[in-house]
């Protein structure tokens, strides 16, 4: 019997040798919350040239649940089954029955679980496994196997600062750690350059986590999580910086070879992350320090050269804009004579980048008409976060001696910011405002495109003395993830391409998917 399970840890289910569906159940992130008046059911194949020896189901639930009643193929094999207090709403526990030999028959099955009507509750059910009663645990065993493979995580998360009694929604966490030994993370801590760090620990099913951080200002506070998705390496990393290392180990005094290191960390903020340190459920440990390496396209670094990164700015927003006659903020990253214009002596532009980078020169370039509506006095800002902002260049009493011209205005910034923000504070004295073209140029090697990193660190394997790590970045590869060729379809009736090759069986597997879809 090939090895049935569905895993309801993720969305869409994973599913092996088995059909699903259910009635009056809510699907979440990391369950799926069955009613008391619902069911789920399970339809399964066992071929019929093997000796059916009996079988042993296991369902896994998060925390305190309704009783259930369990039947196959239309028999009744448990009635009012409860699970004990496990010490937490969100525990995972395991219920085993036997499936005796006599309800089993060869070929098709049908395992139901059902919610007794009239009982307070929900069932949360995380996973359904179903193994011959000869190899217990082998279902078990290949589900996670393939969720091993599923090494991209994304959690929605929030946040509590200290001596708060509330919770506020914070960005989407999206991180993949991967030394080629599909070790499910168990830890995992991180610093931004901006000096901001996070600490958290993840469920053993990796449904969700508990942390606290320290902001780059030094607030301090909580942070949790809930598994949105996972992925299977490359899906979900497309436009995210993903660092890609070829690594060595410390030993007597020499170095050897340890293969590839993937680090791909996003919490939403906009600094890059400067160290990240991990442990597995394996008991492996790890610590890197990422060292920047900057270089121009053609790979030698030139201090004090200035480049144009106005193609890196991903999204510009003003504090006001002449919608109806096509003067949008949008107009001044375009080389043309469009323009952009505000109904007030005062305005505002925002441009945030593709990836930090340290600007040190802007320039402005005046419309084609009405000089008094020209900026005079204005700061120019940078923010890593959108909210906080440092004010990096002020200029007053600025003239602009004919329509079109531009002006450039450096000044001294190393910093790299993600936000940068023109706040125009007066005009030449009109009742509007208005700019053609603004163009933002940054120190060469810190354009988003141009970022690469080394890394030193330490490894830990599991009951040993921790060695010497370090990693060399792999050409080409400091850049968002490689764009997939989108995520893979996840079929009812299994991910057939990770079965054993009956073809019979996955047939039968088809043509039950067919009569569902068409069950109304």
């Amino acid at each position: 019997m090939e090895p049935v399970f569905a895993d309801f840890s993720t969305t869409p289910a994973r599913l092996s040798n088995a059909v699903v569906g259910h009635h009056r159940c809510g699907v979440a992130p990391s369950h799926l919350a069955l009613d008391s008046d619902g069911y789920v059911k399970l339809d399964f194949t066992t071929a019929g040239r093997e000796e059916i020896a009996g079988a042993v189901l296991t369902v896994t639930t998060l925390g305190a649940s309704v009783p259930m009643d369990v039947l196959l193929n239309g028999k009744a094999v448990a009635e009012g089954l409860t699970f004990p207090e496990a010490g937490g709403d969100n525990i995972p526990q395991d219920r085993v029955l036997s499936l005796p030999e006599e309800l089993l028959t060869p070929g098709d099955n049908l395992l139901e679980i059902h919610g007794p009507a009239g009982e307070e509750g929900l069932l949360r059910l995380t996973a359904i496994t179903v193994d011959p009663a000869q190899d217990s645990g082998r279902a078990r065993r290949a589900m996670a196997a393939r969720a091993s493979t599923r090494s991209v995580f994304a959690f929605g998360t929030e946040q509590r600062p200290v001596n708060s009694a509330v919770w506020q929604p914070a960005p989407r966490l999206l991180f993949h750690i991967d030394r080629g030994d599909r070790a499910v993370p168990a830890q995992l801590s991180w610093r931004g350059t901006d000096g901001a760090e996070t600490a958290i620990a993840l469920r053993a099913d990796m449904s969700g986590f508990h942390g606290h951080y320290r902001a780059a200002d030094g607030a301090l506070g909580e942070f949790r999580g809930t598994l949105a998705d996972r992925w299977a390496y490359p899906d979900g990393t497309a436009d995210v910086p993903l660092h890609r290392f070829s690594t060595e180990e410390g030993q007597d005094g020499g170095w050897r070879p340890s293969g590839e290191l993937r680090i791909l960390l996003d919490d939403g903020r906009a600094t890059p992350v400067e160290r990240v340190s991990w442990s597995d459920r394996r008991g492996n440990t790890a610590s890197v320090t990422l060292t920047a390496a900057v270089a121009t396209a053609d790979g030698d670094a030139v201090p004090g050269e200035l480049r144009d990164i106005t193609d890196a700015v991903v999204d510009v927003e003003a504090s006001d804009e002449f919608e109806a006659g096509g003067e949008v903020a949008r107009n001044v990253l375009r080389k043309s004579r469009s323009k952009w214009l505000v109904h007030e002596d005062t305005a505002e532009l925002d441009f945030t980048l593709q990836r930090p980078a340290a600007v040190a020169s802007y320039s402005l370039t005046s419309a084609n008409d009405a000089p008094g509506r020209d900026p005079r006095d204005w700061q120019f800002q940078g923010s890593h976060d959108g909210s906080t902002w440092t004010t990096l260049d002020t200029r007053s009493g600025e003239h602009f001696t004919r329509r079109f011209e531009t002006r450039d205005f450096p000044f001294a910034n190393t910093a790299p910011y993600r936000r940068y923000r023109l706040r125009i504070t007066d005009n030449a004295g009109g009742h509007e405002t208005q700019l053609s073209q603004v163009r933002l140029h940054a120190g060469a090697g810190r354009a988003p495109a141009a970022t690469a990193s080394d890394f030193i660190g330490y490894y830990g394997p599991a009951g040993e003395a921790p060695t010497g790590y370090r990693g060399t970045t792999v050409p080409g590869a400091d850049a968002p993830g490689e764009p997939a060729e989108g995520p893979r379809e996840k079929l009812l009736a299994g991910d057939l391409t990770d079965t054993a090759g009956d073809l019979e069986s996955a047939a039968r597997l088809l043509g039950k998917l067919a009569e569902y879809l068409r069950t109304p």
